[in-house]
């Protein structure tokens, strides 16, 4: 089992996955869930890698180098924690939405990457190309948001593009929003994603 905190809502409501950032734990997002829907389920995760004493979801080499032989161990321990944690929490692994930022989005871009179906949708903040040169599942008519800024000095915009034009190819419908600013998660952005979130569900 990984640490997590699950808060149950309202019946029949989606289930949000938060995945924190480097260096947060699990309930760093549980604010954001408030603000994109009260009546959601939580699973909030904390990653089980410590860099430096900071929790993050995969090892890197060094900044924006991901190693992607822990990337794929670690999305594969992520997805088979989805499945025991809806048998534990008994929510339906069918109606799981994650929301992840930077750290936590490249982790839940993964499972996109790796797996179909394993999301019914997702919102990631300031993501990266999780790994490339993978074959990648259909993912047709999979709502994503990405947010992103137009500043972010880890997360480039030609990076958010690349992932952006990757998904679409793949047959995911993509909202791409885009802040001038920086790598932090700013309220426009958020009211962006809630916004895009109460128009798909």
């Amino acid at each position: 089992m990984m640490e997590h905190v699950f808060q149950q809502g309202a019946q029949d409501a989606p289930v949000l996955l938060l995945l924190h950032g480097t260096g947060g734990n699990e309930r760093d997002l549980l604010p954001l869930a408030e603000m994109i829907d009260p009546n959601a389920s939580v699973l909030s995760v904390r990653g089980n890698i410590s860099e430096n004493g900071m929790p993050r979801f995969f090892k890197r080499l060094r900044e924006g180098v991901f190693d992607e032989e822990d990337l794929q161990f670690r999305t594969k321990e992520l997805a088979d924690f989805l499945d025991e944690a809806a048998q534990e929490h008994q929510f339906d692994r069918s109606n799981v939405i994650a929301v992840g930022y930077s750290n936590g989005a490249n982790i839940a871009g993964s499972l996109l990457f790796h797996y179909a179906d394993i999301l019914k949708g997702a919102i990631l903040l300031h993501p990266m190309v999780p790994i490339r040169n993978i074959n990648l599942p259909d993912m047709t008519g999979l709502p994503v948001f990405i947010g992103a800024g137009t500043n972010d000095p880890i997360c480039s915009p030609e990076e958010t593009k690349e992932l952006n034009s990757i998904l679409i190819e793949q047959g995911a419908n993509v909202t791409l929003h885009w802040e001038s600013s920086g790598h932090q998660l700013t309220k426009p952005e958020i009211d962006q994603a809630r916004d895009w979130y109460d128009n798909q569900f």
